[in-house]
C-alpha cells in the first residue's frame, strides 16, 4: 500500500467523521434533506467567492460558500413559516434555484476556470493526493487532508463544549428554552457546521459523497441504538468502515471510489434495516406478530373471565364459534395460555387458573382506566410469551 494509498483513505475516513457528525443531529431533528439543499447550493458560495479573490485555493471560499449553506437554511425556513408550502417543497424550491444560478454563472462568467460540474457532484478523490500543501517549500502532504482534518477536530471540539445544548434542544426545544438555552442558535450553530463541513469536503469528496456521509452512517446508528452517545460513535463507526472498504472494493473492481464507499453505505444500511435487533424489518414483523399473539390471548382470557359460570361457552370444540378463530389459531393460543400458566383443561372444558385470574382482572382494569405504561409492567410480571 502506498502513500497515496493512505492519504485517499484518512481524508475519506475523516470526512466521514466530519460529516457524522453534524449528520447525526440531523437525522435526530429529522432535517436529512437540509444536507442536500446545501450540498448543492454552495455552489454559487464557491463562485461567488472565486469572483471576490480570484482564487480557487483561497482559504475565504470555505467561509463563503458556507454563507450560502446558510443561506439556504434561512430561505427554506422563511418560505416553511408563511404555511404555504410544506419544508420538503421549500427545499425543492430553494437548492435548485441556488444551484442553478452558481451553473449559470460559471458557464457565463468563469468558463475558463477548472470547475468540472462532474466533480462538483460525483467528486474525484483519488486526485485529492496531488492537490498538495506546500508551506516554505515543504510539502506537508495533501491540502484536503489538512482542510478537512481541521474541520473535523473544530467539529469535535464544538461537539464537546456543547453538547448538553445540543442534546436538550435536540430532544426538547421547549425545555431548552425553559432552561435559558437557545435553540435558535444551536439549530443555526449546526447548520453552520454542517455547511462548512460540507464545503470542506466539497472538493475532495464531491456532493454525493457528502450527503451519503452525513445521513447513512447516522441513519444506521439510528436503527442500533437509542442512546445518543453510542450513536454519534456508530455513526463514525460506520463511516470510517465504509470509507475504507468502498476505497478497496472500487480498487478491486477499477470503479469510482466515491461510488463504491456510497454503495457500502448502501448495503451496510439495507443489511441493519433488515436485521437490527430492535427497529429493523424483520424484528418488527416478529414483533407485531406477539402483539397479535398477545391480542389473542387477551382476547381468550376474557372471554373465559366473562363465562367462568358457563362450560358450554369454555368448551374447546365451541372456541371457534364464539371467539370467531380458526382451529389452527385456536390450538396456538390454547397452548401458549397453557404454556403461560394462565389456563387449564379438564374434560374439554377451559378454565383460569389463579394467575390468569389475576392478570385478567388487572388487565381489566388497565382496558377501564387506560394507562399506557401499565400494561408493559404486567407483561414483565405475569408472562413472557415464550411457551
Amino acid at each position: 500500500m502506498n502513500s497515496a494509498q493512505i492519504e485517499i483513505q484518512l481524508i475519506a475516513s475523516l470526512v466521514a467523521i466530519a460529516c457524522a457528525i453534524p449528520g447525526t443531529f440531523l437525522v435526530l431533528r429529522k432535517m436529512a434533506l437540509i444536507t442536500d439543499a446545501i450540498s448543492h447550493s454552495i455552489l454559487l458560495g464557491i463562485v461567488i467567492g472565486f469572483f471576490l479573490t480570484n482564487d480557487l485555493s483561497s482559504p475565504l471560499l470555505i467561509p463563503i460558500a458556507a454563507l450560502s449553506g446558510i443561506l439556504t437554511v434561512i430561505l427554506v425556513e422563511f418560505i416553511q413559516k408563511t404555511n404555504l408550502v410544506k419544508e420538503d417543497t421549500a427545499i425543492g424550491l430553494v437548492f435548485p434555484t441556488m444551484f442553478s444560478i452558481g451553473v449559470i454563472l460559471i458557464d457565463k462568467k468563469a468558463d475558463d476556470v477548472h470547475l468540472d460540474l462532474d466533480a462538483v457532484l460525483v467528486g474525484k478523490i483519488e486526485y485529492a493526493p496531488l492537490n498538495s500543501f506546500i508551506w516554505d517549500g515543504i510539502n506537508l502532504g495533501p491540502k484536503a487532508l489538512w482542510v478537512i482534518g481541521i474541520i473535523a477536530l473544530i467539529t469535535i471540539i464544538l461537539l464537546f463544549a456543547f453538547f448538553k445544548e445540543l442534546k436538550i434542544s435536540t430532544f426538547d426545544a421547549g425545555l431548552a428554552a425553559a432552561l435559558g438555552l437557545s435553540p435558535v442558535a444551536v439549530h443555526y450553530g449546526l447548520m453552520t457546521v454542517a455547511s462548512i463541513t460540507t464545503v470542506g469536503a466539497f472538493d475532495a469528496v464531491g456532493a454525493i459523497l457528502v450527503i451519503a456521509f452525513m445521513i447513512a452512517p447516522a441513519a444506521i446508528a439510528y436503527l442500533l441504538t437509542n442512546d445518543l452517545i453510542k450513536m454519534l460513535i456508530f455513526s463514525c463507526t460506520f463511516g470510517i468502515v465504509s470509507a475504507i472498504s468502498g476505497y478497496w472494493l472500487a480498487h478491486i473492481i477499477n470503479a469510482s471510489i466515491a461510488g463504491c464507499m456510497t454503495t457500502i453505505l448502501g448495503i451496510l444500511f439495507l443489511i441493519v434495516y433488515l436485521f437490527a435487533p430492535n427497529k429493523g424489518y424483520f424484528s418488527v414483523l416478529y414483533r407485531q406478530k406477539q402483539q397479535r399473539i398477545e391480542v389473542s390471548l387477551l382476547t381468550l382470557l376474557l372471554h373465559l373471565r366473562n363465562h367462568k359460570d358457563d362450560e358450554t361457552e369454555r368448551h374447546v370444540k365451541h372456541l371457534n364459534e364464539h371467539i370467531n378463530w380458526q382451529q389452527v389459531r385456536a390450538k396456538s393460543v390454547l397452548d401458549l395460555a397453557r404454556n403461560n400458566n394462565m389456563i387449564y383443561i379438564q374434560n374439554d372444558i377451559i378454565s383460569l387458573t389463579e394467575k390468569g385470574e389475576h392478570f385478567t382482572s388487572e388487565a381489566i382494569d388497565y382496558i377501564i382506566s387506560n394507562k399506557n405504561s401499565e400494561i408493559e409492567h404486567m407483561k414483565d410480571r405475569f408472562f413472557l410469551f415464550r411457551g
